[in-house]
């Protein structure tokens, strides 16, 4: 069994978010996330095909910026934002990643992100600064 480091973990999770989320190409897509892939966000369908129906669905306006990421062995940990659909959404997404170098598990917590005006410490929940 081939292992994978914490840092080529981080480089295939950025790359599938961006293949699947940004660029929408579902079939370059489909390497990155098991045939298998077990969905435990109470919003997604079960499955590789839950996610990509759920992003078929979405406005192509979506985008999905990546901030912090960490990883242990095999979890990999992303602190990123969805813009680009009416919501201000912070997500943090934890998923494990499979030694054939695949995305094998999610979990999720999502929060709406707060406007200036909302904001009790002024300050914003991801970034620098306020934004769409």
């Amino acid at each position: 069994m081939v292992r994978t480091t914490p840092e080529q973990n981080k480089a295939l999770v950025l790359e599938a978010f961006d293949t699947l989320f940004n660029k929408r190409d579902y079939d370059a897509a489909s390497r990155f996330w098991s045939d298998k892939y077990t969905q435990h966000s109470a919003h997604i369908e079960p499955g590789r095909e839950g996610l990509f129906n759920l992003i078929k669905a979405s406005p192509a306006s979506l985008k999905y910026e990546p901030g912090l990421i960490l990883a242990e062995g095999d979890f990999v940990i992303v602190h990123g934002r969805f813009s680009g659909i009416g919501l201000r959404e912070l997500d943090c997404r934890r998923h494990r990643a499979h030694c054939r170098r695949v995305l094998a598990e999610h979990w999720d917590v999502s929060r709406m992100r707060r406007a200036r005006a909302e904001s009790k410490s002024g300050l914003p929940m991801f970034g620098d600064s306020f934004t769409g």
